[in-house]
């Protein structure tokens, strides 16, 4: 299954996961480490999944390791809402949250479509 021409959704995850690093570090730099460890962990393992989606062995396969990033997605979401509604946290960037959106919307079409095929 692996095309080795550039992938929107392998960079756009890459570039992400240096951004939660960044977020990551940031909270860490508060001595908040477990929020940071939780939130380093979910937000790269997004783009760790669907790097190794692209040598999945099978359709299945492909369409589970991007669930297993659905997932991942949707957990980081709930950790980063938690920091924007507490006091002890520093707010994630609009732009953070915007990023993480048009990641799952990807993510979601990308496991529908392989779905239909």
């Amino acid at each position: 299954m692996r095309n080795d021409k550039e992938n929107l959704i392998v960079k756009l995850t890459f570039e992400f996961a240096l951004d939660i690093i960044a977020y990551s570090e940031s909270i860490r730099n508060n001595n908040r480490f477990e929020m940071a460890s939780q939130i380093f962990r979910c937000g790269t393992s997004i783009g760790a999944n669907i790097k190794e989606a692209q040598n999945a062995e099978s359709k299945v396969d492909f369409i589970h390791k991007f669930k297993i990033s659905a997932k991942e997605a949707d957990e980081l979401q709930y950790w980063l809402e938690l920091c924007l509604h507490s006091d002890f946290y520093p707010n994630p960037s609009e732009e953070l949250l915007k990023k993480l959106q048009s990641i799952h919307l990807i993510i979601s079409k990308i496991i529908s479509s392989s779905k239909k095929k």
